[in-house]
């Protein structure tokens, strides 16, 4: 029976388990959105997952959408994410750069000489929030301003950036990237009806508001391989706004078009992280269409969404995925893959310092001794 401890083949890697680090935007990145030797530490310390996905990585200036995000698009970002890599891989581990562009979601604090923020259309977000650098070198929330809508010329331009990043990261050492297709930024924006109001090629049928994540995964695999190229989804998601009018046949042809592509993996994200719990009630939609997706997906799946050990366990025992996802649980235990093996105690994450700050809550907490 498959369980955590199970090895596994991804890609081109053998995974010594299914024990994944989920991809975690930290705000630590202060100096030009450079990787920082901090940075570098956090991610030595958890090289015991099977696999780190990094916290989402700008693929150009337009693409930051929250202050202090790392980018992957300037020769000191790329050094910077380098010796992420080699300290990584020195500890033995696996590592994929997870690449991002947040669209609507975002400031003009953050953007290239302050413009205003990007998206497929013209479509407010509903309380919308991003992080921003505030006083004293503190961060704050600040609302989202309206986007403006891209030209055609624009989004073949983004896919571009998209297919540059993904050869960075690859000079930088990293084993692969993930699409981030998910959580309310841009090519989730363009997935769903909520946000995407457009009537050219990127607009109007499932098919179409495809089209944008479609011919990114194309470029990218082109650029690197697609063995070394994973995408993450987040179906039936609410957060930033996001909703569809069909998102089981919108779901059903991107999954559909992503398996004939022969990825590394399909990264799909649960309920409890996505907004589909309401009144402590999955939408039961859900379990319908996660099953369908992962029916339609003949290569590896991982999920993530508020696991913890047991329930992480009959996930995979059941056959909805092939790994798990884990995120706050390797915020606060660097060896959480030791901590389950013997049934050890886990740290409690200190949430206050989330995003931004120094060490602490960072690289301080302590593993396992003897």
């Amino acid at each position: 029976m498959t369980d955590l401890f199970t090895p596994m083949s991804l890609g081109a890697l053998e995974l010594p388990h299914r024990i994944v680090m989920a991809p975690l935007t930290r705000a630590r990145a202060v100096d030009a959105n450079v990787p920082t030797p901090l940075m570098v530490e956090y991610y030595r310390q958890r090289a015991s997952a099977a696999l780190i996905i990094t916290e989402a990585t700008q693929v150009s200036g337009q693409a930051q959408g929250y202050a202090w995000t790392p980018g992957v698009h300037t020769p000191a970002q790329i050094a910077g994410w380098r010796a992420v890599a080699d300290a990584v891989h020195g500890e033995g581990g696996r590592i994929f750069l997870q690449m991002w562009h947040t669209g609507r979601v975002s400031h003009p604090s953050v953007q290239p000489d302050g413009a205003q923020p990007v998206g497929p259309s013209a479509v407010p977000i509903p309380g919308g929030k991003t992080f921003v650098a505030g006083d004293a070198g503190q961060g704050d929330w600040a609302e989202t301003p309206l986007a403006r809508a891209l030209s055609a010329e624009e989004v073949r331009g983004i896919v571009e950036d998209f297919a540059q990043a993904a050869r960075n990261a690859i000079a930088a050492g990293m084993d692969g990237v993930e699409i981030h297709g998910g959580n309310g930024y841009l090519i989730d924006q363009f997935i769903n009806s909520n946000s995407n109001h457009r009537e050219d090629q990127y607009g109007g049928s499932s098919e179409n508001r495809a089209r944008f994540l479609l011919e990114i995964a194309d470029a990218v695999a082109e650029a690197v391989g697609a063995e070394r190229v994973g995408v993450r989804l987040t179906p039936l998601g609410r957060f930033m706004g996001m909703g569809d009018v069909t998102p089981e046949a919108t779901y059903g042809h991107i999954v559909d078009a992503l398996n004939e592509r022969n990825l590394a993996y399909l990264h799909l994200v649960e309920p409890e992280i996505i907004g589909v719990v309401k009144d402590d009630q999955v939408d039961p939609a859900w379990d319908v269409m996660i099953l369908d997706l992962r029916r339609r997906f003949s290569g590896p799946v991982i999920l993530a969404g508020g696991y913890e050990h047991a329930t992480a366990s009959k996930a995979l025992a059941d056959g909805r995925g092939d790994l798990i996802a884990f995120g706050r649980s390797f915020i606060a235990n660097p060896d959480l893959p030791e901590r389950f093996r013997q049934g050890a105690a886990l740290n409690l994450p200190d949430q206050p310092s989330f995003f931004g700050g120094t060490e602490k809550g960072y690289t301080d907490y302590p593993a396992l001794t003897g």
